[in-house]
């Protein structure tokens, strides 16, 4: 529970920056860089937590693994937001909230804070894992957050690619992995919590309390599709791109990418 609490405290402290940096126009991506990064530190840190039983070995690998996450997408995030354009998503919530948006904005932070809070149980299930390390699970859950980070980072190159390109403006874009889905950089960053229950759990099954491993996909399936991820900006999207994105809608999925059959 003292974990727990400090974990709190510190995410607490991070969302309170990240909602002062954020509130300021243009610089609403903040909010995301700094949450990615804190959640990526506080989960490392929390991996290496010495506990009774606990392999140092699969607690290194686990803390090395969510920091390499938490850089990744937060740095990329971070030079995104510092280009002084708010994201779409930010803009959307506010048209939503009406009255009172800086108030709103900080309780959706303390509320990513909170959320950090209950993903980080899965890698702390992880790195509590006694059997010894090296098994296969292991190296599978390692790969697994490899493709993640790595099929993430080719879904924003393309995507910045197409923004780049002369003539792009305000289309749609539908080159690469975003033909397979309207949201490919989604689908990757909810793969890359597989791999806690697969290091948490491992092949035998019997993980008593590690089982929890399982919430961190859940909880982040759940925001990226159906509260602030997906929603806010498809919402935008509409409003933005038209009927050019109705036609994505209608042709690609949201999520999975997997070749949608158009009657």
């Amino acid at each position: 529970m003292l974990l727990a609490l400090y974990l709190y405290l510190g995410l607490f402290a991070a969302m309170s920056v990240a909602w002062a940096v954020a509130r300021q126009p243009g610089r609403s991506g903040m909010m995301d860089a700094i949450w990615s990064l804190a959640t990526g530190a506080a989960g490392a840190a929390v991996a290496l937590v010495p506990a009774d039983g606990a392999e140092p070995g699969r607690q290194a690998l686990v803390a090395g693994l969510i920091a390499a996450w938490g850089a990744r997408l937060g740095l990329h995030i971070l030079r995104r937001a510092r280009r002084g354009h708010d994201d779409p998503r930010y803009l959307e919530l506010r048209r939503q909230w009406g009255r009172h948006p800086d108030l709103r904005l900080f309780l959706f932070a303390q509320v990513q804070a909170l959320a950090a809070l209950v993903l980080l149980v899965a890698p702390l299930a992880a790195a509590r894992n006694p059997a010894p390390p090296g098994r296969w699970s292991d190296w599978a859950g390692a790969a697994v957050l490899v493709v993640a980070i790595l099929g993430e980072a080719v879904a924003d190159r393309q995507l910045a690619a197409f923004r780049a390109a002369a003539g792009a403006g305000p289309g749609v874009c539908e080159q690469g992995l975003w033909r397979l889905s309207r949201h490919p950089n989604y689908f990757f960053e909810w793969l890359g919590w597989l791999a806690w229950p697969l290091i948490a759990i491992g092949p035998d099954g019997d993980a008593g309390w590690r089982w929890l491993a399982l919430a961190g996909p859940a909880l982040m399936y759940l925001l990226l599709v159906h509260v602030s991820g997906i929603p806010p900006l498809e919402a935008h999207m509409l409003r933005s791109r038209g009927q050019g994105f109705a036609d994505s809608q209608r042709r690609i999925r949201a999520f999975w990418p997997i070749p949608k059959r158009v009657g």
